[in-house]
């Protein structure tokens, strides 16, 4: 960078917390940043981004003395603290500050940037966008090339999702500063937002850009034909005898709903919000050798959610579910065995083209030995088709299966370079003491953040897993995390699966009371196994509970007690692990909420580095 002094890092001058900041890992993230961003803006700072040349040559002219910031409105509106966030101030650039993507709130839709400079400063400004499908092309008050202001100024960038999908927009906002042909610096500032699906309203307005604003007619005014109008007139019509069945249909779902709460549930005293603390009173985080001294629980929230059952799928329902995906066992070549159990094997393997066979790809075959019973190929395909039909980046459904008779079904997977991440793990462990450095902090929670946004899009989707856990989930040599299906899991991993009676293996260790007792599967006993996950990335693999009787967890979990916090894990970190263990359903987090406070964490661990 050219003209503009790079901030040297050096410790910050302390300026206290932020007054009355609530309970959120994103505050001292970006306290910790604006700190940062004090004494970078201090000129005397060392810097090895200056041009000494050009300094030296113009060190009689005057300073141009940028200043870019964020006013106390947008600081409290975007990250709830009472301060100032300057990216450049009197020609200072604060990295700490460009280095963040900064979280915007879906129901903001404007950037407001202040700025001024003493002297001519000329501009560019442009926007890169990933993801173009959930927003729409960003737009500016300003126009993409000028001055920058003499008096302190305020532009705006709108930002407008679509309303097409669901998903994530990322955005570059670059502002090109230049002072004279060989003296520019390049700022980029970078804001992420949640996009959802819009669900069309007639009476919702329709946002529309100022160059598409419809002009009234000023010679005359059309009048409308008899049919035109009877037309119009049907249409709303039924318009409104569709909403007015709309509106009982719903009264009745309400009302049916509110009944059968009222049946099957307790009351409750209230439900906190966002990540707030269990009660003392009915949780204790102690260790598993601990004395039992706390009061046991008389009652629970009883959830209305789904079962396992998938016994009662025969195997030619199995087949006939994923028959369109279906290809010929000719296309598939299997290589070495990844990874074996009793009767299930995991085998890397070679797909052709079907288009063109001189093209190839690897891929995960999931198959089962002669040995296997119907039963459980039945199982392996049902339970292959959990995740089929969703997209997204941080889930891996299957992506074709060989049903052809007289030869075991073969389940086809994309390939992932690094494997199951409990093995990944574990294999790290393994290396820590010859390499220290081999996996950070920093790492384990961006893994966490991957997990939380997969298991966000599956509860938005209705979707739930059941078992979720690092045997579930695969990594590449990128660290991309993704979810998989929990196929073979029982036989690959037997140790993380125990009978209770029942005759069916269930993952007791990382299971929600609701669901031990009662079999009732939600979102939210997702979000405890989610807890327990993120407990095994901080324990690089580690079996969580092992010291406890699996047929003793249900009374255990009961009374109050859970796993200790991990060597070496933040304390923020295991509140949001005990969160995810509240015992009323209700008081646990929701994973939108989980990924917002774990991204802010991953971003506060990047600023230490």
């Amino acid at each position: 960078m050219l003209g503009l002094i790079h901030g040297s890092g050096s410790p910050p001058e302390s300026r206290g917390w932020p007054h009355s900041v609530p309970w959120r890992l994103g505050g001292f993230c970006f306290l910790l940043l604006l700190e940062g961003a004090g004494c970078l803006a201090n000129p005397s700072s060392t810097s090895g981004g200056v041009n000494n040349n050009n300094h030296n040559n113009h060190n009689n002219q005057q300073q141009p003395s940028v200043n870019i910031y964020m006013s106390l409105e947008e600081v409290k509106q975007l990250l709830g603290l009472d301060a100032e966030l300057y990216y450049v101030r009197d020609d200072v650039v604060n990295h700490y500050a460009l280095s963040f993507t900064l979280p915007v709130p879906s129901e903001t839709n404007s950037l407001h940037f202040s700025w001024h400079s003493k002297t001519k400063v000329d501009y560019r400004l442009g926007f890169l966008m990933e993801n173009p499908v959930a927003m729409n092309q960003p737009q500016s008050n300003i126009s993409t090339q000028g001055e920058v202001p003499r008096v302190p100024s305020v532009f705006r960038v709108d930002l407008f999702c679509s309303g097409k999908v669901d998903g994530e927009a990322v955005l570059t906002v670059q502002l090109n500063l230049t002072i004279h042909a060989n003296n520019y610096t390049v700022l980029n500032f970078k804001r992420r937002k949640m996009c959802y699906k819009r669900i069309d309203d007639p009476k919702s307005p329709i946002p529309l850009n100022n160059n598409t604003l419809p002009r009234p007619d000023l010679d005359g005014v059309t009048t409308p034909t008899t049919s035109t109008q009877v037309f119009y007139i049907s249409v709303s019509v039924c318009c409104i005898v569709i909403f007015l069945v709309a509106i009982i249909l719903a009264i009745l779902h309400l009302h049916s709903m509110k009944r059968v709460e009222m049946e099957d549930s307790v009351s409750d005293s209230g439900s906190s919000q966002g990540l707030s603390q269990p009660s003392t009173q009915t949780t204790q985080y102690l260790r598993a050798d601990t004395p039992n001294n706390v009061a046991p629980v008389t009652s629970y929230p009883s959830l209305r959610i789904e079962k396992n059952d998938l016994r009662s799928v025969t195997l030619m329902e199995a087949k006939a579910k994923v028959k369109d995906i279906a290809i010929s066992r000719e296309r598939v070549t299997l290589r070495d065995v990844l990874h074996e159990g009793t009767f299930g094997r995991i085998f890397l393997g070679v797909l052709l083209d079907e288009k063109d066979p001189s093209k190839e790809k690897q891929v995960f075959v999931k198959t089962v030995k002669d040995n296997a019973s119907e039963v459980q190929v039945t199982m392996m395909l049902t339970e292959s088709c959990k995740l089929r039909g969703l997209h997204h980046r941080n889930l891996l459904p299957i992506s074709n299966v060989c049903t052809e008779d007289g030869e075991k079904p073969m389940v086809l997977l994309p390939f992932m370079a690094w494997g199951n991440l409990k093995l990944f793990l574990r294999q790290c462990k393994l290396a820590e003491a010859n390499n220290p450095q081999a996996i950070s902090q920093q790492d384990l929670v961006y893994m966490a953040i991957q997990i939380a946004c997969g298991m966000s899009y599956l509860a938005r989707r209705e979707v739930i897993h059941k078992d979720l856990a690092a045997r579930n989930c695969v990594i590449d040599d990128n660290m991309q995390v993704k979810i998989t299906d929990n196929a073979l899991a029982r036989d690959l991993f037997p140790m993380d699966y125990h009978c209770l009676g029942d005759n069916e293996n269930r993952p007791v260790r990382w299971m929600a009371l609701e669901s031990l007792l009662n079999n009732d599967f939600s979102s939210a006993s997702d979000v405890w196994a989610f807890g327990v996950t993120l407990w095994e990335l901080m324990t690089l693999g580690q079996t969580p509970y092992v010291d406890i009787d699996p047929f003793e967890m249900s009374a255990y979990l009961k009374d109050g007690y859970r796993i200790a916090q991990p060597i070496n894990c933040p304390d923020e970190l295991f509140a949001v692990m005990a969160c995810c263990w509240a015992l009323d359903p209700e008081e646990r987090p929701k994973f939108q909420q989980l990924v917002q406070c774990l991204t802010e964490f991953h971003a506060a661990l990047g600023a230490y580095v």
